[in-house]
């Protein structure tokens, strides 16, 4: 099979880039219809769009539902097609810019993503993860190319509460682990392709800079710095995962972040990094990583505040039959667990989370004695 690798056309990050844009967004088009949620349009969004009606733009502002599901896409679709949008410009977080993508396809115009969070590897990516609309995984959507442009401003991303940072991290994290996972398999990436070398080498990349720089962002993001250490991981979260899991593939860290949203409850509370973050402890169990490998990242987790054990996650008193349900999502045709080296049975799945959960409490209470 053909080996393939797939990046944005433009990707721009730096300190007040947003309000730099209008150049990049010109290069797409004049007539913008303006993606972003009520919490984003508030904190900086209505100071966006009035920065783009200033530089002689037609827009069509839109508050997002909060969903990234098949119903709420074809609202925005309509309203996009009304207007006659020649271009998209989604501003906000994961859901929102997977929306976006999703009606750019839909409409075929321009598509421009513009995260406020480096909570999550998704605007770089060719792909849109999309949800039920009571928040269950539905599945992935995948397009003929990559956004357009993808444009960071770290000054935004600094004012955001640090917990996001650290889910980006956790998210981050499954690259490499995923990727190496696919390689070993010889299997498919997330385009349908065998891994490049490039690609291979990106995801590695990123797992390098996450522990190189992790723990110094977090510091600057809990006091609101757009420090160095920041820009590293704000390209290691955003660029390099997001071409790294594209180019490298996915495989079963992803697949139980999208098995936990069969579960009901609390365990919704928590954000999709910080979930994929459990899922890389247990896909590290279930390959049997040597105890320095799965420790490595063990402690990053604990000291990022991510969740390492079930009770971290919500789901103290789960029962093996509820972690089974996950197990099988996880492990359903549509998903990317056929991608590890070796058949991941549903059994496995719930086996393994537990393996990782007594594993965690045991080192955790050995560093309290």
């Amino acid at each position: 099979m053909t080996s393939v690798f797939a990046s944005p056309s433009t990707y721009v990050q730096g300190v007040g880039v947003l309000f730099q844009s209008q150049k990049y967004i010109k290069e797409l088009g004049t007539k913008i219809l303006l993606l972003a949620d009520s919490t984003v349009y508030q904190i900086v969004g209505s100071k966006y769009a009035d920065y783009l009606k200033q530089n002689g733009f037609a827009l069509e502002q839109v508050t997002f539902g909060g969903e990234a599901s098949v119903d709420e896409i074809k609202r925005v679709d309509k309203i996009g097609s009304d207007f006659q949008a020649d271009a998209i410009v989604g501003l906000g977080g994961g859901k929102t810019l997977d929306s976006a993508k999703a009606i750019g396809d839909d409409l075929k115009i321009p598509v421009a993503i513009l995260p406020t969070l480096a909570s999550t590897d998704a605007p770089c990516s060719r792909l849109s993860v999309l949800y039920n609309d009571d928040g269950s995984f539905l599945k992935y959507r995948f397009y003929d190319k990559n956004p357009n442009l993808v444009l960071v401003d770290t000054k935004v991303v600094a004012g955001a509460p640090a917990r996001l940072l650290a889910s980006g991290i956790g998210d981050a994290l499954a690259t490499n682990v995923e990727a190496q996972a696919v390689a070993k398999h010889d299997g498919n990436t997330m385009l349908a392709a065998k891994q490049t070398a490039v690609g291979n080498a990106i995801a590695a990349k990123c797992e390098e800079t996450l522990f190189k720089y992790g723990l110094e962002a977090m510091t600057s993001a809990k006091n609101h710095v757009a420090s160095k250490a920041l820009d590293k991981i704000v390209e290691a979260n955003t660029l390099m995962s997001g071409v790294g899991f594209e180019s490298g593939g996915l495989a079963a860290a992803h697949a139980i972040h999208n098995g936990l949203t069969s579960l009901k409850g609390p365990v919704h509370q928590l954000t999709h990094g910080e979930k994929v973050a459990f899922g890389t402890l247990t896909q590290l169990f279930l390959e049997g990583a040597d105890k320095n490998r799965f420790e490595k990242f063990l402690k990053l987790d604990l000291e990022l505040g991510l969740p390492t054990t079930l009770k971290d996650l919500k789901l103290e008193d789960v029962t093996d039959q509820e972690l089974l349900q996950v197990g099988k999502l996880a492990t359903s045709e549509n998903d990317t667990m056929k991608e590890m080296p070796f058949t991941v049975e549903a059994q496995d799945v719930v086996e393994a989370m537990r393996g990782a959960d007594a594993y965690s409490r045991d080192y955790q209470a050995k560093l309290n004695k």
